[in-house]
């Protein structure tokens, strides 16, 4: 693909981890643009199997026409252009360590918690019986998963202080699954509960949730406008994803 002037984010929908980034793009407050993807229909396309064989967002056009994929490796790209530190810390210090720390944690553990109900709402020939028996495994991966994070979280407002940071981005793309899911309740997470609220009020994880829904939005000015996905795909001839 062509150098670009910003870069491009994937945001799917509905109930995308993408959303996550979103947020921490408009925390960032560096110019960006959004290709809105409809997991359900055209994540599932040949030609977008070409941007991502896996068949999965977040996806990533760098501003030089890279793509990348996967939350994590983008987390990291955001964390490298974040010159004047405002979602993460300077590289070799503790809070650093931190910030990997947790990122790591809430983009393995935490978000693969969820996987079997994916399986479960998305599997056409399971018998309700497997069904439900992977409801069951999942609600009890993610309780464990959420009760581990409550033991994580001290007494700052955010995960790593007194403002969001990467990791509070991607945690909040995640956590709304599990009441999607019904698989716990955030209330018997104190610690957890509070961080959601204060996140998903947060006129940044708002602004990316109206872009999820197809919604009017007013951000922080940082995104510079929608891409359709044809577009993108037309324009990512020879720098495709593995």
């Amino acid at each position: 693909m062509k150098s670009t002037s910003q870069p491009i984010l994937t945001s799917g929908f509905p109930l995308g981890s993408s959303a996550g980034l979103v947020t921490a793009f408009e925390w960032l407050g560096q110019p960006y643009r959004i290709t809105r993807v409809d997991m359900l229909g055209e994540m599932r396309t040949d030609a977008y199997k070409r941007l991502n064989g896996r068949v999965e967002t977040p996806v990533l056009i760098t501003d030089e026409g890279r793509v990348l994929t996967e939350t994590m490796a983008i987390a990291l790209w955001l964390e490298a252009r974040d010159t004047e530190r405002r979602i993460s810390f300077a590289p070799g210090t503790p809070e650093a360590d931190r910030l990997h720390q947790y990122l790591a944690f809430l983009n393995t553990g935490f978000t693969g918690a969820f996987y079997p109900m994916w399986v479960a709402l998305e599997a056409q020939d399971a018998t309700e019986g497997e069904k439900e028996t992977l409801r069951k495994f999942g609600r009890s991966f993610v309780a464990l998963r959420h009760e581990q994070l409550e033991a994580m979280i001290g007494d700052s407002d955010y995960l790593l202080g007194d403002k969001p940071t990467l990791a509070d981005a991607v945690f909040v793309g995640v956590a709304r699954w599990a009441d999607f899911h019904q698989a716990v309740d955030s209330r018997d997470y104190p610690r957890i509960h509070a961080l959601r609220q204060r996140i998903e009020a947060d006129p940044a994880f708002r602004f990316a949730l109206a872009v999820e829904d197809g919604k009017p939005a007013v951000g922080s000015g940082a995104m510079q406008g929608l891409v359709p996905l044809e577009e993108v795909l037309r324009n990512t001839s020879g720098a495709l994803s593995t």
